[in-house]
């Protein structure tokens, strides 16, 4: 799913191109991702396009006569900047935003269309899509350590959490937690107030750096690949890889459609944190420490 820094390269590609501009109409295709009805779609057509902002994980286009656009790419959803009146491409393309010289193109390759389409009244209506987190890159610490200790959970869980933390994912929350050296299974409610400095500090930096990363890879072009697994990251996607930092194994933990990564030597102490079904299935024979797993497995 794109992240704070792949919708702030989405935003920073967009907004010389259509701010200013007038949005000629929308062709959706997909039918499940225009979620609303009232106002129409058709109601936004012929507006031009004021502004543009992110929303948490969300691209918000403000539009004349207070009409907003609410664009969620989920997990598969990505965004193509074609030629004027570009067809939509095959199995993947779900709508297209024309406007007179160019269309902007929704795509989604994957077999459950989650990309969703809003249109929506004025600021009260936006923010009915506002979960409701914290932006990282404007709070102080203070607030940042409020928002993530309202409720017990995992720094993994916290740090993911839209109620929470705004625009933070599966990828960059391994990112932010591997530069703080902190467990993804540490509990929020015994987090030190050290600690607590260093995962703000780090949440900060991490971001600030992939931002600054992407809009470099893509210059002024069009950014081509928005994806979750990069290789100048420190442990997400790199399993079994070593860590840039102490050269141990990075480990993973499954569960549901998801991972996290880590480095037991910079996060856990050397302890290998339990996966909740291989560990279950090896039992006695899961690695606790790296040197059980280097043991086992032989070095890596």
């Amino acid at each position: 799913m794109p992240e704070l820094p792949d919708v702030e390269l989405y935003l920073h590609a967009l907004r010389p191109r259509v701010i200013d501009r007038v949005l000629v109409g929308i062709r959706v295709r997909g039918p499940s991702v225009l979620r609303t009805w009232d106002p129409p779609l058709e109601s936004v057509h012929g507006k031009r396009i004021l502004a543009l902002r992110r929303l948490g994980k969300r691209i918000v286009w403000q539009l004349e006569d207070d009409l907003f656009l609410v664009l969620h790419l989920m997990i598969a959803g990505r965004l193509q900047w074609r030629e004027a009146k570009a067809l939509l491409p095959g199995k993947i393309g779900l709508a297209a935003f024309d406007l007179e010289d160019a269309t902007l193109i929704l795509t989604e390759a994957s077999s459950h269309k989650r990309a969703a389409l809003y249109v929506v009244r004025g600021e009260a209506g936006l923010a009915d899509h506002d979960p409701g987190g914290r932006e990282p890159l404007e709070c102080t610490r203070d607030e940042f350590v409020a928002a993530l200790t309202r409720e017990g959970h995992t720094l993994k869980r916290a740090l993911t959490d839209p109620r929470f933390l705004s625009g933070i994912g599966n990828a960059y929350s391994d990112e932010i937690l591997h530069r703080a050296g902190l467990s993804p299974f540490a509990h929020t409610g015994k987090v030190s107030s050290g600690d607590w400095t260093r995962l703000f500090e780090a949440t900060r930096a991490v971001l600030v750096e992939w931002i600054d990363r992407l809009r470099e890879q893509a210059g002024s072009g069009w950014p081509r690949k928005v994806t979750a697994f990069r290789p100048e990251m420190a442990v997400h996607g790199r399993y079994r890889e070593p860590c840039p930092v102490c050269a141990s194994p990075v480990q993973r933990i499954r569960y549901k459609n998801n991972e996290t990564n880590y480095c037991p030597g910079c996060q856990t102490g050397g302890r290998i944190l339990a996966d909740r079904s291989l560990s279950r299935l090896l039992r006695e024979d899961w690695p606790r420490t790296l040197e059980e797993l280097e043991e086992r497995f032989g070095p890596r």
